[in-house]
């Protein structure tokens, strides 16, 4: 009895903090959802109670079909050994694809280009969330006007401020805090349906069938301001590793799901007796009593909602580093209990430059929501295509029957990117051009090393019948030992040739360590570490590591013990080979991007930093690399 209270309690813990994490985006999407369908950029929708049902409908059976039925019911099945996100679904298909080198190569080029849109949306959801609380102040007195675009960045400058500090003390807030937001959702559209309840038959699909029929260009146009009542669908699977599948579907189902229905029911009721209310339904459904305390709460949930897209980047981008798809970073644990939270310079603060001069540029949140529904659309198009793969190949479904599933909603997805195109002129360019930008860089990346390793392998020796050799040479030893880092394990490094060439001593004891990334979230220690004995005091190390762990190397070597291989961490020297590259015109990349990928490997955080070796037992070999 007492386990089943502990667990019943862990679940609804857990059920709490995701609510907290998972949810903030989507359920800060009645903000502007509802107030771009009515914006009339593209099209002149009149605000009457047959279109007003007709958006109900598309939007309610959106939120039924995309969110529920996809995520939460189907995709959430594909994680990766309890891992979910874009990133772990390509290595999920890259592993089972291991030969067949096209589907492969394809697999690789869409998880990239999904992971390169999710920067995209870790740029935009910030911007767009924080701007249209801080637009309710708007409606409250237009003497407010003038201070929108400063207060927005003020809290955007505190937001990242403080990920420094790490999520973990604040995240305890964010549960209550995300609770209460959804409560008061829900509280408002249950005070504007109760005016006006026949808006309730929204719930049945033929008010969006005949809306769509009479005017289907209309209803193709609105679609890209539907879209954005999904927004956010895709952090329920990206965070399902943190959480667990169970505590995100109680969650939505639960309290997520009804709480945006009702509201978006409330605006809707607000909208057939008042349609004046269409220029922002949202804080305009809000009784004046209780508007300055809503766009507080609703401040704080968009904080939230930044909170959780600015963490999933930092964890993204630590998923490409590991398993090589994006240079070495500098990488800070904020956390000793929670190995997921995690802290990257470089990421935060590029991001923060971005979404300061994004605010700056859209300047409110109708023109952001231009911007913002390509990057969502592409990334949903991106997962239903691999988790069509995984489904084929994991689960053994037919042909047919994937189809079946996946088919309608590759439609639906399509015809939402569709309507989305046409607002590339007005900001839907920008998510475009960033996340192109950010897969060249990281297929640079991925193509110039695969080039350096080939050229190093061209110049390598092999191991074995070299430390053979001069096992049988006159070379002086000494004591200790020495650890040399190479990603090919069957080559001489680069550090321990330099190193006998000009100090002409071997170390007592020498270790040759590989480290692994596999395609598997976390690795049990019981496999953490392989030895294998080369010659005498001469080892080979290959240690492995999940794409979500942080790679320890001190920490793991204390496991190769139990191999028969002792070590003594204060008597440890470790050494790293340290290329300087030189582009040069043939065969490879053109000469350009050679540069490019060049400049990446230069500033990368060095192997010393990324592994967490000790400052002082590190010991770096250089050398020039033609590529």
């Amino acid at each position: 009895m007492s386990q089943a209270h502990g667990e019943s309690q862990s679940l609804r813990v857990l059920t709490l903090a995701a609510l907290g994490v998972v949810f903030g985006d989507i359920g800060t999407s009645p903000l502007y959802a509802m107030k771009e369908a009515f914006a009339q950029t593209h099209f002149d929708l009149e605000v009457s109670p047959e279109n007003v049902l007709g958006i109900l409908s598309m939007m309610v059976w959106s939120l039924l079909i995309i969110v529920t039925f996809k995520y939460v019911i189907v995709v959430l099945r594909a994680d990766n050994h309890g891992e979910g996100g874009v990133v772990a679904l390509m290595a999920r298909v890259v592993e089972q694809s291991r030969d067949r080198p096209r589907k492969k190569a394809l697999a690789i080029a869409l998880g990239l280009f999904g992971a390169s849109l999710f920067y995209g949306d870790g740029v935009i959801t910030p911007a767009i969330s924080v701007l249209s609380a801080v637009e309710g102040l708007e409606v409250a007195t237009p003497a407010f006007k003038p201070y929108v675009l400063p207060a927005t960045i003020g809290i955007l400058s505190v937001i990242f401020f403080v990920q420094r500090f790490g999520t973990g003390s604040v995240g305890k807030l964010f549960g209550p805090v995300v609770c209460a937001w959804f409560l008061s959702l829900a509280a408002i559209g249950i005070y504007n349906i109760a005016q006006h309840p026949d808006v309730l038959f929204a719930l049945s699909p033929h008010y969006a069938a005949v809306f769509a029929w009479h005017q289907p260009l209309t209803a193709f146009f609105a679609m890209g301001a539907v879209l954005l009542t999904v927004t956010g669908g895709e952090a329920l699977y990206a965070d399902m590793g943190h959480f667990g599948k169970r505590p995100i579907r109680l969650a939505w189902l639960g309290l997520v799901l009804p709480s945006l229905l009702l509201n978006y029911f409330g605006q809707g009721a607000l909208l057939t007796y008042e349609p004046e209310a269409a220029r922002n339904p949202f804080f305009l459904a809000v009784p004046e009593w209780a508007l300055y305390p809503m766009v507080a709460l609703a401040t704080a949930a968009t904080a939230i909602a930044s909170q959780a897209l600015i963490t999933g980047a930092f964890s993204v981008t630590r998923e490409l580093i590991q398993l090589g798809y994006c240079p070495r970073m500098t990488i800070r644990h904020t956390s000793g209990q929670h190995m997921g939270q995690i802290y990257l310079p470089f990421v935060n603060w590029s991001l923060f430059v971005l979404v300061i001069a994004v605010v700056l540029g859209f300047r409110s949140s109708s023109a952001l929501a231009a911007a913002y529904g390509i990057a969502v659309t592409m990334t949903m198009l991106v997962t239903t295509v691999l988790a069509f793969s995984v489904a084929r190949r994991d689960w053994n479904w037919s042909n047919g029957f994937a189809l079946l599933v996946f088919g309608p909603l590759l439609a639906i997805e399509l015809t939402f990117f569709s309507a989305n195109t046409l607002k590339i002129a007005d900001g839907g360019w920008f998510p475009i051009i960033f996340g192109g930008t950010i897969y060249f860089m990281l297929s640079t990346w991925r193509r110039g090393r695969m080039q350096l390793a080939d050229r190093m392998v061209s110049d390598s020796v092999p191991l074995e019948p070299f430390v053979r050799m001069i096992e049988h040479e006159n070379i002086a030893r000494v004591p200790h030992t020495a650890v040399f880092l190479t990603p090919r394990p069957e080559q001489v490094p680069n550090a321990f040739l330099h190193n006998l060439k000009h100090n002409l001593v071997v170390h007592e004891t020498v270790i040759f360590l590989t480290v692994n990334f596999l395609p598997v979230p976390r690795t049990p220690d019981s496999q953490r570490a392989l030895v294998e004995r080369v010659c005498h005091n001469m080892y080979r190390v290959k240690l492995y590591f999940g794409f979500m762990e942080r790679p320890d190397l001190p920490a793991a070597l204390e496991w190769v013990e139990e191999q028969g291989l002792p070590l003594d961490p204060q008597a440890v020297s470790y050494f790293v080979s340290r290329e300087t590259l030189l582009p040069a015109p043939g065969e490879g990349m053109p000469m350009w991007r050679e540069r490019l990928f060049e400049v990446m490997f230069r500033n990368a955080t060095p192997a010393s930093n990324f592994f967490n070796l000790p400052p002082g037992r590190v010991v770096e070999l250089g050398s020039q690399v033609a590529i």
